[in-house]
């Protein structure tokens, strides 16, 4: 479980979402979670915290676990009445995560909670599953569908519906990646998004409520349309780098929290974004028109980076080399600095921390 930053009540708490709040209430959670006494030593090969946890199955292979949905992009496919591509996310947002880990994605569950369960809709839910688990190379083996009305309310009803995901991989016990062996001058790779993803999507429906406006920003495109672009699914470039026998130091899924993310890592180092990725224009609308300043925006959205890799500096070129195959536009951000704890982004001025944001540095 990850516990999201403490941003101040900005634009976000004013669209639904307190991050400070929500921070708290996990912290709460996990220390509950933390006094469970099953009788026998813990299989749990990492800390609460990380992209996803590793199970020990025997002295050397583990399970890796992790449980994300879509959140409120189920409604600008309500609002679209599109179901076809919302499946690509809730793969993405799992199979995502597993990697971080070093683990192989194998198979995925899926929840599905509906207001009715109409076959149509369904079947298209169930192809965007289907191209998803594809692209990550992973199975669906089974998964839920719980039909509550009481519950579920569509935008409009009776379209609405809930998704979520529950993935396993392997990996080997000597083989995970936590970041603890980055250092100081270590670089960082970003590999770049396809837009939103899929957090933060409460303040970008605040910011942009008609999904059927088309915004000069945004080059003939609806809202709704560049809002529901399924999020980018980073698994065989990673799979790719692993196996390449170069030095993988740290793995980081950028999603809520933004580039703040890469403080999940197990390192006491820091990281300075001096090159950051091109940032699509879907970004600079939603903050003009929510009115969102430059470091809530930060704590929100990737705002264009999806993914980042941490090799040693000597390595770089042939992990940008390697990934770009995959993913035109992959490039070297930054570096990892010995300022613990801390993210600077310099050309915005800012520099942050987990739990406390991002603010102007110095």
């Amino acid at each position: 479980m990850a516990v999201m930053a403490a941003a101040d009540h900005g634009a976000y708490a004013s669209a639904g979402v307190d991050q400070s709040r929500a921070g708290r209430a996990v912290a709460a959670l996990v220390s509950a979670l933390k006094a469970i006494d099953t009788g026998r030593p813990p299989r749990a090969a990492l800390a609460p915290g990380h992209y996803a946890n590793v199970l020990r199955l025997d002295d050397t292979t583990g399970l890796a676990l992790s449980t994300d949905g879509v959140g409120t992009k189920v409604i600008v496919a309500e609002q679209l009445g599109r179901f076809d591509s919302i499946g690509i996310d809730c793969v993405a947002m799992n199979v995502n995560d597993v990697i971080c880990v070093g683990a192989e994605p194998i198979a995925l569950l899926d929840y599905l909670a509906v207001e009715d369960a109409d076959p149509e809709t369904l079947e298209q839910i169930g192809k965007g599953l289907a191209r998803g688990a594809e692209q990550a190379s992973v199975e669906i083996p089974g998964g839920e569908l719980a039909v509550l009305p009481e519950l579920i309310a569509g935008h409009p009803s009776p379209h609405g519906f809930d998704l979520v995901g529950f993935c396993v991989g392997l990996v080997e016990l000597d083989a995970i990646v936590t970041g603890a062996r980055a250092a100081p001058g270590d670089a960082i790779v970003g590999l770049p998004s396809s837009g939103v993803h899929s957090n933060g999507l409460t303040l970008a429906r605040r910011a942009l409520p008609d999904v059927s406006e088309t915004p000069p920003e945004l080059e003939g495109r609806s809202a709704g349309e560049v809002l529901l672009e399924p999020t980018m699914i980073y698994v065989r470039a990673i799979r790719g780098l692993l196996a390449s026998g170069l030095d993988v130091r740290g793995l980081a899924h950028i999603t809520g929290e933004g580039l703040l993310n890469l403080l999940r890592l197990e390192a006491e180092v820091g990281y300075r974004i001096d090159a950051p990725l091109p940032r699509q224009a879907i970004f600079d609308l939603i903050a003009s028109r929510a009115g969102v300043e430059e470091a809530e925006l930060n704590e929100v959205f990737n705002l264009g980076c999806g993914f980042c890799c941490v090799v040693s500096s000597g390595q770089a070129k042939d992990a940008v080399q390697l990934l770009a195959q995959r993913h035109p536009g992959t490039t070297v951000i930054g570096e990892v600095t010995d300022v613990a704890g801390v993210v600077e982004l310099p050309a915005a001025g800012l520099a942050g921390r987990r739990g406390e944001g991002f603010a102007p540095a110095g």
